[in-house]
């Protein structure tokens, strides 16, 4: 079957959306890890294998809604085609691999749907866009890292309410065995967002070969993109988790607990919906949450500033890339 060019452009194609999972793994570790390991709950490999499981986890309890949004509800299938395939992860994986390089906490998940969104208008400009997906992408830019600050805060004022009299160190080793609990709960609503993008995107590709049906998603896409993320937070983006556990703002095991679980919940609730979050911005938004209910100015907000420019930039330049990538490969395609 190898000897087959269809097939094989299939195979080839399969395989460089597992490679964006891959890296969105490694890209985002620090999104589910960065708490337990900043705090020293866990030691590095310790919380990647933690992470890695529970990324995994999420095949056995999401339904693949959000990638039913990203391989239906982005760009219309009738306009897709393999060089936009190509375009759209090439895309996706160059801003990873340039923002993981400068440790910036950029999201994958917006890198994937710039790309898609820069190669389909490449080929036929705005007609192949669903407006109504985009739109909801595009709120949840904003609401995500919201909900997150949001909850985390709520979460840390509560804990700071209750325990206020509890001493720090009795307080301090309550904490550091639940922040076990948050982490594997953020773990697995990103293993539910994250991986599930990915499916989207290869069920978009099956679907335009004929492998499958806008009804069905084949059981070995979701095996496979969730094994590929893990297999990626396996490696962690060391890089970034300096950024996100120690730059933002000093956390605590009681802090740590907060943003973690205030970023599980904004995922649980996005995944539940179908919609395709940014798990970066949602767990960087729950850290500021947690640091700004404690002391606003224990809080570096120019860093935060400065990353809120990086998430400003990603569609764009994703979709610059993929669309550059789409030019250069179409000819490969024809």
């Amino acid at each position: 079957m190898l000897s087959d060019p269809v097939y094989l452009t299939l195979v080839l194609l399969v395989a460089l959306a597992l490679v964006f999972d891959f890296m969105n793994g490694f890209h985002d570790a620090a999104n589910s890890i960065a708490t337990v390991v900043s705090t020293r709950v866990l030691k590095p490999y310790q919380a990647v294998v933690w992470a890695a499981f529970f990324n995994f986890l999420a095949f056995y309890v999401f339904e693949p809604k959000v990638a039913a949004t990203i391989g239906k509800g982005i760009i219309a299938p009738d306009f897709v085609d393999n060089a936009v395939i190509c375009g759209a992860l090439v895309g996706a994986i160059g801003w990873n691999v340039i923002t993981w390089y400068f440790g910036i906490p950029s999201s994958s998940s917006h890198a994937l749907i710039g790309g898609m969104i820069g190669a389909a208008m490449a080929k036929a400009g705005s007609t192949p866009l669903i407006a109504s997906g985009i739109i909801k992408v595009a709120v949840f830019i904003v609401i995500s890292p919201l909900l997150g600050l949001l909850i985390g805060g709520l979460v840390m004022l509560t804990v700071s309410w209750t325990c206020f009299r509890v001493a720090p160190a009795r307080l301090d080793r309550w904490f550091r065995r639940s922040q076990l609990v948050a982490s594997a709960a953020y773990s697995l609503g990103h293993g539910s967002n994250d991986a599930q993008k990915t499916m989207g995107i290869i069920w978009l590709l099956l679907m335009i070969h004929g492998s499958a049906t806008p009804e069905h998603l084949p059981s070995w896409v979701m095996v496979s993109c969730y094994a590929a993320i893990s297999f990626g937070t396996l490696f962690g983006g060391w890089r970034i988790i300096k950024t996100m556990g120690q730059k933002l703002t000093k956390l605590t095991p009681a802090s740590g607990s907060a943003a973690s679980m205030g970023g599980a919940v904004t995922l649980f609730i996005a995944s539940s919906f179908g919609i395709p979050v940014s798990t970066t911005h949602t767990i960087t938004g729950a850290i500021l949450g947690t640091g700004a209910v404690q002391n606003p100015a224990r809080v570096r907000w120019g860093i935060a500033t400065s990353l809120v420019y990086a998430w400003l930039l990603t569609i764009p330049a994703a979709a610059l890339v993929a669309a550059a990538a789409f030019w250069v490969g179409r000819p490969l395609f024809q």
